[in-house]
């Protein structure tokens, strides 16, 4: 008794149903719940579980109106913490905010789906809401001023020419790269590229990235712009220094990004010299200029025209003449298909066969002369072709025992007799009032 006491309470455990795995969710503002106008605030989400994640959390969007919001990376930053003496497993989340005008944001809750390991199914779990205030930058501007607000910020830039020295016609680019720490990319301004005279500007696509740390997270946002300069005269120029004003994030505190201007200077235009006189090796030679082209060249020339024209031609008209050879190669094989010649192929065969056919045989003889029955067409006397007719379809679908053991052999050894004689005969024409035959 006491034996299976133990056992049963042994296998209790095994009997109750496992308990669901605790899912958690903490939200928080970075670095707090106040923030410059174009400055970065990020929003934390950490998913934490006492199993594993089976699958993915789906964050959902998150819209709020006069603000920029970037999503989260798709790769989370893992976390290790020991809550209440429990061990959980997490998942850690930045949303970035960038506020476009000084007010007040209400963030709202956010439904995020967790799929924790040993659990029945999906866990619907809900953020807090949080409020945070955005404030203007002293001496910013306006509401609509475009303001870059980061922790640090560092222009550098390069310059490079076609040619050295320069002259006119000789391009020059000069590179331009902003590194912002703490802001978005997206937000970075375009350093202003401004007319030189006597110089011809052409604008270049600016690259626009966000800034990593090296372990998958983002520190800020770079933007690399260049504009290249054509010289059209000769002389010196002076590219003008480029400014970039910047607040600082945690102060608020107005600074300037710059890069010194850039001076360079162009000589005559680019005039080809020779190493020797064509024209005095010419005039010396006593042979005017000729332009002589070989002869396999012109050859060259005339096939790569022939095959232009022939792959034209093709290109053109190939599909009708492709579909005109394949319906005359079709209709060709259907009039093969209805000769006497096909019909005769098939005679021997379906003699072979067990049980032996003789459709093909009246087949190819309806096609040749028009008979529909064999025994029209067989001449009067005809010894060779009549007996073995007879012989194998009396012994095949007439009477039994009428011919016991006529078999297919004679008639086969026949067929050149039957082809011989029958192919040449001519049907005989039915009177004008005659009826049709019956079930032909």
């Amino acid at each position: 008794m006491k034996c299976a006491l133990a056992i049963l309470l042994l296998c209790l455990p095994l009997l109750g149903v496992a308990a669901e795995p605790e899912v958690r969710v903490r939200a928080q503002l970075l670095p707090g719940d106040s923030v410059m106008v174009g400055g970065t605030l990020n929003l934390q989400l950490d998913l934490l579980v006492d199993t594993w994640f089976s699958q993915p959390p789906q964050l959902p969007p998150l819209k709020l109106a006069g603000a920029v919001v970037s999503e989260p990376a798709s790769e989370a930053t893992h976390l290790t913490e020991a809550i209440d003496g429990k061990t959980f497993f997490g998942l850690r989340y930045r949303y970035q905010i960038t506020p476009q005008s000084a007010r007040g944001f209400d963030i709202p809750m956010l439904d995020i789906q967790v799929q924790p390991g040993q659990g029945s199914g999906p866990v619907q779990v809900h953020s807090q809401a949080l409020h945070f205030t955005a404030r203007q930058p002293a001496g910013a501007g306006g509401e609509s001023a475009q303001r870059l607000v980061a922790s640090r910020v560092t222009i550098s830039q390069e310059l490079t020419a076609s040619h050295e020295p320069l002259r006119v016609g000789d391009s020059v680019t000069r590179k331009v790269h902003v590194r912002a720490e703490g802001a978005q990319a997206m937000l970075i301004p375009a350093p202003a590229f401004t007319d030189v005279e006597g110089l011809r500007r052409y604008l270049q696509s600016p690259t626009v990235q966000p800034l990593g740390d090296g372990r998958g997270g983002v520190l800020g946002g770079e933007r690399m712009d260049a504009v290249t300069y054509v010289v059209n005269r000769a002389g010196d120029f002076q590219l003008p220094a480029i400014e970039l004003p910047w607040w600082a994030a945690d102060s608020g505190e107005q600074h300037s990004a710059s890069a010194p201007a850039m001076k360079l200077s162009a000589s005559g235009a680019a005039v080809y010299e020779a190493p020797f006189s064509i024209s005095d090796d010419l005039r010396e030679l006593g042979r005017r200029a000729q332009v002589r082209i070989a002869s396999h060249w012109l050859a060259l020339a005339a096939a790569v025209l022939v095959l232009a024209a022939i792959g034209y031609a093709l290109r053109t008209w190939g599909g009708p003449l492709r579909m005109a050879a394949l319906g005359a190669v079709e209709r060709r094989r259907q009039a093969w298909r209805e000769s006497p010649a096909y019909a005769w192929r098939q005679v021997r065969q379906q003699l072979e066969r067990d049980p032996p056919q003789v459709g093909a045989l009246y087949l190819w003889l309806r096609r040749t002369n028009g008979f529909r029955e064999i025994s029209a067409a067989v001449p009067e006397r005809s010894v060779k072709v009549a007996n073995p007719l007879l012989a194998f379809l009396g012994g095949r679908y007439g009477q039994p025992g009428s011919q016991p053991g006529a078999g297919p052999g004679p008639l086969i050894q026949a067929l050149p007799d039957i082809r011989r004689e029958l192919g040449t005969s001519k049907p005989t024409s039915l009177p004008a009032h005659a009826l049709k035959p019956l079930n032909p």
